[in-house]
């Protein structure tokens, strides 16, 4: 192998998006994630909700709560008109 081509391997600092740190060995010093096996829900047992960069807030913030329930109106519009 050719002498200073290759990237130096060094110890890096993992962090998550809980909080958690850990250390391991990798050619960048610090590695930043969103899940690890703390709070990742395969290894905790537990259910959690995880907004992938606000998807839900711009879905409510679009049809501001109003989503399905103009169909429900219609139906029940026309369900009261025929009788």
């Amino acid at each position: 192998m050719k002498d200073g081509i290759h990237p130096k391997y060094q110890e890096a600092v993992v962090t998550c998006g809980c909080g958690n740190t850990f250390k391991t060995r990798s050619t960048r010093p610090k590695i930043m994630v969103e899940v690890c096996s703390k709070c990742h829900p395969f290894f905790t047992g537990s259910v959690k909700f995880v907004d992938a960069a606000g998807r839900v807030d711009k879905f409510n913030k679009k049809f501001q709560g109003t989503y399905g329930k103009a169909k429900k109106a219609a139906a029940t519009a026309t369900a009261e008109k025929t009788t």
